[in-house]
């Protein structure tokens, strides 16, 4: 059992440890791309590898586990990344990667309410919330003009991190229907795309494929296409399956910080004591929410404890 846990871990990490960079890949293929076109021509290589990966058909055992997996392909294929990065035209990037970062909570309260007994909800869960935000405020406010209130942009972040919970939650459901991982993942993505498509129109889609001559634009997108999209997907659905929503989301928290350390790398970005400082409150936070830590409680009877 513990070595199934550590492999959900190990699962979420290199999810996120390839989430928190693909910042950079998005970066310079929207010099020629726009973001509704990244996001499609990434989620079709997602999918076609997927295929390749695990060709059988899923059949499912009921039909209304259908409804489940069309849920998931709207929540975190489609809504998710169409209103953050709708989020990123109206706000700054700083306040929409602190907002994104609150999905963890939602999720704790969506999974404590829709799916009971599930995962208990901790003081330290709260303590590491309220640590990793401080964190994550602090690197993503540092050099910047600080948090401006954008209504339009910022509510839509916010949104964007509900729908994450509700893909985390949804997830869970899936993963007890008994299905396999890639299978699984390659129906979220066939509803994702479906839903996709009919955005496409409204936003001038240009399905030129000729930009991909350029072995920049080329690499770039068969990193967000298998590594981003396909592998990410199966491994994070893999740790929600294996730790649950709430654990699985609570590494969210490191996006900011693999942001900050892959910026140094790559183009040489030099960390401030304040970037400094939110790494280990992020860090900390995160340690702290998946602690086992709990309150007990003390009985008085007989002078002794139970």
């Amino acid at each position: 059992m513990e070595r199934k846990t550590a492999a959900g871990h190990l699962a979420a990490l290199i999810t996120i440890l390839v989430w928190g960079t693909t910042f950079i890949s998005t970066k310079l293929l929207l010099v020629d791309f726009k973001p509704v076109e990244i996001l499609f021509f990434r989620f079709v290589m997602g999918y076609v590898a997927l295929i390749l990966a695990c060709p059988r058909i899923l059949r499912l055992k009921e039909r209304r586990q259908e409804l489940t997996f069309a849920l998931a392909g709207l929540c975190g294929v489609c809504m998710y990344y169409l209103l953050e990065n709708i989020a990123l035209t109206y706000t700054l990037a700083s306040n929409v990667g602190v907002i994104i970062s609150v999905a963890p909570f939602f999720t704790a309260m969506l999974t404590h309410l829709f799916m009971r007994g599930e995962e208990r909800l901790r003081p330290n869960f709260f303590a590491g919330f309220a640590a990793a935000m401080a964190g994550i405020c602090l690197i993503s406010f540092n050099g910047a003009n600080g948090f401006t209130l954008s209504p339009v942009g910022d509510l839509l972040a916010l949104a964007a991190a509900l729908i994450w919970a509700c893909y985390s939650v949804l997830t869970r459901r899936i993963s007890g229907f008994g299905y396999g991982t890639i299978q699984a993942t390659r129906r979220i993505f066939f509803y994702g795309l479906l839903f996709m498509a009919p955005t496409l129109f409204l936003f001038d889609f240009n399905p030129d494929l000729t930009r991909f001559s350029n072995p920049v634009y080329l690499f770039n997108i068969l990193f967000l296409g298998f590594g981003a999209s396909a592998l990410c997907f199966v491994t994070w659905n893999t740790a929600v399956r294996v730790l649950g929503a709430v654990k699985t989301s609570i590494y969210i928290y490191m996006v900011p910080v693999i942001t900050v350390v892959t910026s140094v790398i790559v183009l040489g970005e030099t960390v401030t004591p304040a970037s400094a400082m939110g790494i280990l409150l992020t860090l900390t936070g995160l340690l702290l929410s998946e602690s086992k830590f709990e309150w007990k409680k003390r009985s008085t009877q007989n002078g002794l404890a139970e």
